[in-house]
């Protein structure tokens, strides 16, 4: 399959209306009891975005950024490795854009990540286990920016733009939502792929409000954060992939947050049928991170989160097959009693 050829130059206007399409998402407030204990959880419903996930908010500030800076020019190919919503949003925005997409993806990722790619007209070059997996896929796409002349390489993984996406509008956000409830967050929990979303909504938050903690998460199968390299297997796509990203600065970070990936695929089910919110693996995972740290907490802790993308990808995974209980799993200690949401401002 080739390239999509470009058809258009993108303009101020274009990366204006895109803007538009991206962020001011609402926030939910949902209630629940916990071995009887009344809590309370704020998540933020990123599949509100353009394309359906938080990946939306950092592809178009990387994007924004490399106009700026002369790297991203008119009509070039974007390249990226990616394990599938990063891949979809620079296939959707660099094809509002005029750009050609080209994706290195590990080929065990979900197949509706390949289609949806395909569908907005990327080239998916799958990438297997033997030919070095998700690092491999990162190699691939290096070596490919280095043969072409003016291909835009965004670098997901180091590129700091990422951060400052979620540092001037998710984390803004979050304070903005929880001051219309008159309140102020005492932790924020968010998993680690590109680890650009908690590092930098917990910088915005550090800076307003002192003593808020910041926690980084990751699957009890597979801690990468606490050993530094890829360990074992786990199911929740998007987070914890082979390495820890350079953005990421955990001396930064506060205690880290581990879930099992059954207990998540478990919890992302039962937010859909008892509350209708049709969230993916990993913010069934992050939900159960954010009630793990509201418990440790006394009197009615603020504890946010972010909701990453809908479950749509997922409907070929484990999360439409009956899930085996494990002694300790959290989801069959919760029980959802509703939700409410504050719009963005």
């Amino acid at each position: 399959m080739s390239l999509p050829q470009p058809t258009r130059v993108p303009t101020h206007r274009s990366l204006a209306s895109l803007r538009c399409l991206v962020g001011h998402t609402p926030l939910l407030a949902i209630e629940c009891r916990l071995r009887g204990r009344a809590l309370t959880v704020y998540a933020k419903y990123e599949a509100l975005n353009f394309t359906g996930s938080i990946k939306d908010r950092m592809a178009l500030a990387i994007l924004d950024e490399g106009y700026a800076s002369g790297q991203a020019t008119p009509q070039c190919p974007i390249v990226e490795a990616t394990s599938g919503n990063t891949g979809i949003s620079f296939a959707a925005l660099g094809r509002a854009l005029g750009h050609p997409v080209r994706i290195y993806m590990p080929n065990w990722m979900s197949t509706e990540r390949v289609t949806l790619l395909q569908s907005f007209g990327a080239e998916v070059i799958p990438v297997s286990k033997e030919e070095g997996g998700f690092l491999g896929s990162i190699e691939m796409a290096q070596a490919y920016a280095e043969e072409g002349e003016r291909v835009f390489l965004p670098r997901q993984f180091d590129n700091h733009a990422n951060v400052r996406a979620h540092e001037q509008t998710t984390g803004p956000e979050i304070l903005a939502q929880l001051s219309c409830l008159g309140l102020e967050p005492d932790a924020f929990v968010a998993g680690v792929g590109t680890g650009g979303t908690v590092m930098g909504v917990g910088r915005h938050l550090r800076a307003h409000v002192p003593g808020v903690s910041i926690h980084p998460l990751e699957p009890e199968e597979s801690p990468t954060l606490r050993t530094g390299r890829k360990i074992g297997k786990h199911r929740i796509q998007g987070i914890s992939d082979e390495f820890i990203p350079s953005i990421v600065d955990l001396d930064a970070l506060d205690e880290i947050v581990d879930v099992r990936d059954g207990d998540s695929i478990r919890m992302a089910r039962k937010l859909a049928c008892e509350l209708g919110l049709a969230v993916g693996i990993s913010s069934g995972a992050n939900f159960l991170g954010a009630l793990r740290m509201a418990e440790q907490r006394e009197g009615k802790p603020v504890v946010v989160t972010v909701f990453s993308d809908s479950n749509k990808k997922y409907l070929s995974t484990d999360y439409v097959r009956e899930e085996p209980l494990r002694d300790g799993d959290l989801e069959p200690e919760v029980e959802l009693l509703g939700f409410r949401a504050v719009s963005a401002p």
